[in-house]
């Protein structure tokens, strides 16, 4: 799997860290608990570059990220539940779960050409025709 694939789910589960820090500082759940599941977090952070996988283990935080918080469910990135899949491909609209694919099968191709791929990119590539019809 490539490494900047990689990065590029590492920094938007830094992101998600940050909104869950910030859910604990404003106090809206119980800090016990909270701290518990946010330690869980940062084991999987730490261990996913060296293990990626282990993605069920991600599966299962995103899921109870959607079930524990579902006041921060709309801001949970996208690529992370396409990243884990499984049971978080349930929080995907089909039509969202199709652009993944294509994305997928961009990367995989550029990997077989050796050639590099930027997924961050790539993504937002994808979805300009989309924005673009919006205006």
């Amino acid at each position: 799997m490539a490494t900047s694939y990689i990065n590029h789910n590492l920094t938007l589960l830094a992101h998600l860290r940050g909104i869950l820090i910030a859910l604990g500082e404003a106090e809206q759940i119980p800090d016990e608990s909270h701290a518990l599941f946010v330690e869980r977090f940062d084991e999987l952070v730490k261990a996913l570059p060296n293990i990626p996988e282990e993605r069920h283990l991600g599966q299962d935080m995103i899921c109870q990220v959607f079930h524990r918080y579902p006041q921060i469910a709309h801001l949970v990135p996208r690529d992370l539940l396409w990243f884990f899949g499984g049971d978080c491909l349930h929080f995907m609209p089909e039509e969202e779960i199709a652009q993944f694919q294509d994305l997928e099968e961009r990367r995989f191709a550029a990997e077989e050409k050796g050639e590099p791929f930027d997924w961050g990119q790539e993504r937002q590539l994808l979805s300009l025709p989309e924005q673009t019809a919006k205006h």
